[in-house]
């Protein structure tokens, strides 16, 4: 994370939340091959854990159960010209906000892997509405028991929480609000939000 306290995005269950809303984050941990990744879809099970799911081929699969690891979902994020700021000397610089949960990984039975993707699926289509939405009844039984034999299940238990919101505040407040107008001219309307709100 960003090493000015400035940036500093410390409210866990803000953090979680918006690891709720983006719902899709990217996977780190050392294995004896080394460092590998996973592009991962979760749920948030309860404070302080998230449930994923990966192919049982990915080469970070074999690794996690018992591996600390490492969750990081980002948010909106864009470049920022000096001219932007309406002020002299300035130096280009990239806002973003972003998420890193560190935690203990383990292995869900088949039982936990399948409500996972339940309650994936239903968080995802939640966000179609009204689309009518789809359930795992819709789907042939023998389709399902073909999907579930090619993935394993995992839950991170989240022990240290670490949050980025660089979003201009070390600029007075006038120019971030004007810096906002210019990204969101730009069509960077989420990074605007955030700018305007300043999560803590």
């Amino acid at each position: 994370m960003h090493p000015s306290p400035a940036f500093r995005w410390e409210d866990r269950a803000a953090l979680q939340d918006f690891a709720h809303t983006i719902g899709f984050g990217v996977l780190f941990a050392q294995t004896p091959e080394g460092p590998r990744v996973a592009h991962v879809p979760f749920v948030v099970t309860q404070e302080n854990s998230f449930a994923i799911h990966l192919a049982r081929s990915n080469a970070l699969a074999r690794h996690l159960d018992g591996a600390t690891a490492l969750l990081v979902v980002t948010g909106p994020d864009g470049y920022v010209s000096p001219d932007h700021y309406g002020i002299p000397d300035q130096v280009p610089t990239w806002n973003y906000v972003a998420a890193e949960f560190e935690g203990q990984i383990a292995r869900l039975d088949e039982a936990a892997l399948l409500a996972q993707i339940d309650a994936l699926s239903a968080q995802e289509e939640a966000r179609l509405a009204p689309k009518r939405p789809w359930t795992r009844a819709k789907a042939n039984p023998a389709v399902i028991d073909k999907l579930l034999a090619g993935i394993w299940g995992f839950e991170l238990h989240v022990t240290q929480w670490r949050g980025t919101a660089k979003l201009s505040q070390n600029k007075p407040e006038d120019v971030r609000l004007r810096t906002a107008d210019a990204l969101e001219a730009e069509g960077k309307t989420a990074l605007a939000h955030f700018m305007r709100i300043l999560p803590a």
